[in-house]
């Protein structure tokens, strides 16, 4: 069986292409760094080392790799024979890859009938539906028909952190043991693809918001806690018992929320929160702080990891959040002259002042009640430093 993946990078070899090899496709690679499809095709293999203290080392074989700046033909020679599609791209470059998966469809659904299920594994909601409808604005309305009719844009969530890394093999990578891959199965054309390590949902929503205010919630409440704290990495952050105190604090007020608008089992969603801690303090995979926390401004945004559910948190209990409003607290302070974003922000809140500012980023209403709670914990913040 042959699969084509979109974004030869860590996730997508270390993750999406490791999975689709124990499943036994052959998988063709998509990528414009020259030199990693180089590397695929010479050596047909790589190694993925799970960061534990085992250093289980998996071999990925059967692969391959194709240029889509010098060899876009044979890309779109690629989908048309292809089993199934994948992506790992980043959300900014699904639109910039679209036109010649429309290109590859075109062609496609002219000799092969066969269904094609195309699944966007990126950190976003609604991933693969973006990125048909950014496939959709390159075919006529007679290609989108016959595509309708054929090619399915299943949306999916996955989670999996590679840390950061420089190995001597350009194909190696090192992953964290655990993964979860969910795809809507709604979205599925023709058979569900038999890939071991896939969980098919009939809705994604509550597991995309269960990600979402778990693992991005709390990765980020270490981050920025841990930064204002003088930590460097997560690892160190997640030693300090204030850190665990605040994660767990705010991950109980995510939690909260969670269950109460999805009906999550209070028992089965507090292991999930364990298991999300222990990943957090696993020194194999330890990231830096200032790497974790890049982007504030977006990060702080309404329908992201820190607004979406400390607001939700007061809508399904009537009470202000107290570790939510703290971290998001230590955001608003978060400094890292590597990152455009934090630099903004700061330049920001030192023209207009922290209320106006956040006011401005979350979309919060002027007096909200929880703009008041987080300048309560901006006004305590320097309790924190060591």
């Amino acid at each position: 069986m042959e699969a084509v993946h979109f974004g030869a990078g860590n996730i997508g070899r270390g993750f999406i292409g490791s999975l689709l090899h124990q499943a036994n496709y052959h998988t063709t690679f998509i990528d414009v760094n020259a030199e990693v499809i180089q590397a695929l095709n010479e050596n047909k293999q790589y190694n993925v080392i799970l960061a534990s203290e085992n250093s289980e080392k998996h071999n990925v074989q059967h692969v391959s790799g194709i240029n889509s700046v010098t060899d876009a033909a044979s890309v779109v020679e690629a989908i048309k024979n292809a089993a199934i599609l994948t992506t790992a791209v980043g959300p900014n470059i699904l639109p910039v890859i679209a036109e010649l998966i429309a290109e590859g469809l075109r062609e496609r659904v002219k000799s092969n009938k066969q269904p094609l299920n195309i699944i966007a594994c990126e950190n976003m909601i609604g991933g693969s539906s973006i990125l048909k409808e950014k496939v959709y604005e390159h075919l006529a309305s007679d290609e989108q028909a016959s595509c309708d009719a054929l090619i399915g844009f299943p949306n999916a969530a996955v989670d999996r952190i590679v840390p950061n890394q420089v190995n001597d093999d350009l194909l190696e990578v090192s992953v964290e043991p655990y993964y979860e891959w969910l795809v809507e199965e709604i979205g599925i054309k023709g058979q569900t693809p038999a890939i071991e390590g896939i969980t098919y949902v009939q809705d994604l929503t509550p597991y995309i918001e269960r990600k979402l205010f778990t693992v991005n919630t709390g990765h980020s409440a270490v981050a920025y806690i841990g930064h204002y704290m003088g930590c460097e990495t997560i690892a160190d952050a997640m030693d300090e018992p204030q850190v665990q105190e605040i994660i767990k604090g705010a991950l109980s007020e995510s939690g909260e929320a969670l269950i109460q608008t999805y009906h999550f089992d209070r028992e089965e969603h507090q292991t999930y929160i364990n298991t999300i801690m222990n990943r957090f303090m696993n020194p194999y995979i330890s990231d830096e702080v200032t790497r974790v926390g890049r982007g504030p401004i977006r990060k702080l945004g309404p329908r992201d990891r820190l607004i979406r559910p400390a607001s939700a948190y007061m809508e399904v209990t009537g009470k202000k959040p107290t570790y939510l409003a703290k971290t998001i607290a230590a955001a608003l302070q978060f400094g890292n002259e590597q990152d455009a974003e934090a630099v903004e922000l700061q330049q920001m809140i030192q023209e207009d002042g922290v209320e106006k500012v956040l006011q401005s980023v979350s979309g919060l209403a002027a007096g909200s009640t929880l703009i008041g709670a987080v300048l309560e914990e901006v006004d305590r913040i320097g309790e924190w430093r060591r």
